[in-house]
């Protein structure tokens, strides 16, 4: 298919843009393949606008006479409008716009297209392999093993070839836990706490079905992670109830009888639609300027949005606590195991690893407990908050996950390397990128569509130190202990960078910040005035100390 099929008005002049924080102004419009392109072409101040398609969540005609006015509103959340002479043209560029946001081949879009204008100074493709995180893993302990049962995506279509697992089982009983878990989704490891041995392990819903069904190789597989006359707990993201009534299905819970060293303890996290309508009304209300105090609160706790981040980081702080207080292993799963479980997991490594709070270990929990584990990106973040079309497999898993992070970051400051701004970057970049990253639902998609070799990873962008610089937080101090985020509800904050970034400026925030860094540049420099200072006045006393004895050596 050619791009220039749909494009039905390829430009249009006297088009008036508006949008947030500026004023409104008139310009040329194009449409390209891949991006939507305005340019005021004013000699006194050239404006410039790209936009690409896949980030159009939705748009709106209207038409007052003869001129037709097109409303877009954006993944990112920004909504923007372009008013644009004849009704002809306008309804040419609304239905190009319209078909080139909603192509649904993956390689039609734009990553496949791109070609970068700056130097790649690392293959981000290579940067965060199985083999390279079992290094450090095998440098504390011996009691795991890489296995490559999967390479062929054959075991579980959404795992990646590669996985961490008990040495003491090989891959025939491998092979036995998978066909006894849904969709192949065995126990892997996914955390290992160095300061007491405990682990982490995920997994999705055993089949037990209403007839008990057991799976001796699975006990064993999840005993292996025991220490001798010590419990385990699993941490199942589905009430009780509903991991009952999932037995219907064929799906089910570990039974006590059969798993005697294990407690089992469900904690509720909510999934698919009820995230997306969540999201849906939480932007609804942050757009709403005529709310009075209490309608805008009413609305905010009606969205349950902060109710989600308070369930979520419940759970997550639950598994570090059996972890670093209660010294136990701990297995998390849901149903699938690739939305909730991977919110609880990586939380949870971000309250007990340093690692996790540095720019480069947070990037490696993303493609580890995020990318290769599966979670369907492709899926999830089809549409954002503004879809008319309701499809079943919509939701802000990722979002809420890095709303989670900020929150935590905010009430630890100076323990990440990294600042707000990194995570709004991998929220833009998760719904619309001219990178492949976050590109099909899973590690077996992203080889079949060849991505390492005809796509660019975010992280080659990302970590190259000009642009590194950016998402640096300036507070930060590395902090080798667990830090235990409050769910306190006067604790958890709306993200305003996200859901009130498009509706009300940050220019007094941006002007702080900028005297936090001079602030603190300024510390820096009185700092190496004291240690130089310090050393001076040692000298002095060392000098004068010579002196004295000498004096009181002389006859």
């Amino acid at each position: 298919m050619e791009f220039a099929e749909l494009i039905k008005t390829p430009r249009a002049d006297s088009v008036v843009l508006h949008r947030p924080f500026y004023p409104a102004v008139e310009g040329t419009l194009c449409l390209t393949g891949h991006h939507l392109i305005f340019s005021s072409r004013r000699q006194d101040n050239m404006e410039e606008l790209w936009l690409l398609h896949s980030n159009i969540d939705s748009i709106e005609k209207r038409f007052i006479g003869t001129t037709g006015t097109i409303i877009i509103k954006c993944k990112d959340l920004r909504i923007i409008q372009l008013d644009i002479p004849g009704m002809e043209e306008s309804l040419n560029i609304a239905s190009s716009i319209e078909a080139l946001s909603t192509l649904d081949s993956i390689t039609l879009m734009y990553p496949f297209f791109y070609r970068p204008m700056f130097e790649v100074i690392e293959d981000g493709w290579h940067s965060f392999l199985p083999e390279r995180e079992f290094e450090l893993l095998s440098s504390v302990t011996n009691e795991w093993r890489l296995s490559y049962i999967n390479k062929d995506f054959s075991v579980c279509p959404s795992y990646p070839p590669i996985v961490t697992v008990p040495k003491s089982m090989d891959d025939e009983s491998l092979w036995k836990v998978s066909t006894f878990r849904h969709g192949g989704r065995f126990p892997v490891l996914s955390y290992y706490h160095k300061k007491n041995g405990m682990v982490m392990m995920r997994s999705s819903q055993p089949l037990t079905g209403t007839n008990g069904r057991r799976c001796k190789e699975d006990e064993k597989l999840i005993n292996a992670t025991l220490r001798a006359g010590k419990r385990g707990y699993i941490i199942d993201t589905r009430a009780l109830n509903v991991a009952q009534q999932a037995r219907a299905k064929g799906g089910g819970f570990e039974q006590e009888v059969h798993y005697p060293q294990w407690r089992r303890i469900h904690k509720s996290i909510e999934r698919y639609n009820i995230l997306q309508e969540s999201l849906i009304k939480l932007v609804e209300a942050c757009n709403d300027q005529s709310h009075n105090m209490d309608r805008w609160l009413s609305k905010l706790e009606a969205s349950n949005w902060l109710t989600h981040i308070k369930e979520i980081l419940t759970t997550a702080c639950l598994a570090a606590q059996c972890i670093d207080r209660e010294g136990a292993s701990v297995l998390v799963h849901g149903t699938e195991g690739t939305d909730s479980t991977l919110q609880v997991t990586s939380l949870a490594q971000i309250i007990l690893d340093p690692r996790c709070r540095t720019i480069r270990g947070f990037e490696a929990l993303i493609e580890r407990e995020w990318l290769q584990a599966g979670h369907p990106f492709q899926q999830r973040c089809a549409q954002s908050a503004y879809s008319n079309s309701k499809q079943k497999w919509e939701a802000p898993v990722f979002l809420l996950f890095l709303d989670c992070v900020w929150q935590i970051l905010r009430q630890f400051p100076c323990s990440f390397e990294f600042n707000p701004p990194f995570l709004l970057l991998l929220f833009e970049h998760a719904y619309a990128s001219q990178f492949g990253t976050f590109l099909g639902n899973n590690e077996s998609e992203r080889c079949k569509l060849k991505l390492p070799q005809k796509t660019m990873s975010l992280w080659s962008w990302v970590n190259r130190p000009e642009e590194l610089s950016r998402y640096k937080n300036p507070l930060f101090e590395a902090n080798s202990l667990v830090i235990w985020p409050s769910v306190a509800p006067q604790s958890l904050q709306l993200w305003e960078g996200v859901f009130l970034r498009w509706n009300r400026s940050s220019k007094f925030l941006d002007e702080s910040y900028e005297e936090m860094i001079n602030i603190i540049k300024y510390n820096k420099e009185l700092q190496v005035k004291v240690n130089l200072l310090r050393r001076q006045l040692a000298e002095l006393e060392a000098d004068d100390g010579v002196q004295d004895d000498g004096m009181a050596e002389s006859p």
